[in-house]
């Protein structure tokens, strides 16, 4: 069966988003391009990976001599997208592994995320539900997303402020609270 690709090379909108209340929030990127939406779930840790990578590639091209890809070192004001997920949001895929890279001849970002792979079959090893990689695999769908420099910045601001709009965490153990109470279990000191 070959790949379902949902690719995007100027999307009109991506953002990282929740649906749920914060302790059970799901993640999702989301990416629109005309009518063509694809909202892809995420872990939490996930998402704020890839925003700290996305501001890491940023942070290095922009300290090359002269700048030459002019990479903003703050979101523009005009990419700014405070706006929730498009509803109805209908989960494409659960992602597993994403790469990252950067193309110096679009100028852009490039994003590919392909979704968890479960295989039930003997002989790999003690868990018979194994996980194997989707991108050696042949992924059922697969997410290829290229984004310039101004929109990465505004995605990886974006990103960050989700994933910290969380539970607040116990100044004590480092834990979430709840909203209907934390037992704090001190962590031992080492």
């Amino acid at each position: 069966m070959p790949t379902i690709l949902h690719e995007f090379d100027w999307p009109d909108r991506v953002v990282v988003g929740t649906v749920g209340r914060p302790g059970s929030r799901t993640f999702y990127l989301q990416v629109r391009s005309g009518t063509q939406i694809v909202s892809i779930a995420m872990e939490k840790q996930q998402s704020a990976l890839l925003a700290d990578s996305i501001d890491e590639i940023l942070d290095q091209l922009m300290s090359t001599e002269g700048n030459p890809f002019s990479v903003p070192t703050t979101t523009p004001v005009e990419l700014v997208d405070n706006e929730p997920l498009e509803q109805p949001v209908e989960e494409d895929f659960r992602t597993g592994t994403m790469t990252l890279g950067w193309d110096p001849s679009t100028v852009q970002i490039v994003i590919e995320a392909f979704p968890i792979v479960v295989v039930d079959e003997e002989g790999l090893g003690d868990d018979p539900l194994a996980v194997v990689d989707a991108a050696t695999a042949d992924p059922e769908q697969m997410l290829l997303l290229r984004i310039p420099v101004g929109t990465a910045r505004a995605f990886a601001k974006r990103t960050h402020e989700v994933v910290g709009a969380g539970r607040p965490l116990c100044p004590l153990c480092g834990d979430p609270i709840d909203p209907d109470g934390h037992d704090c279990v001190l962590r031992d000191e080492p």
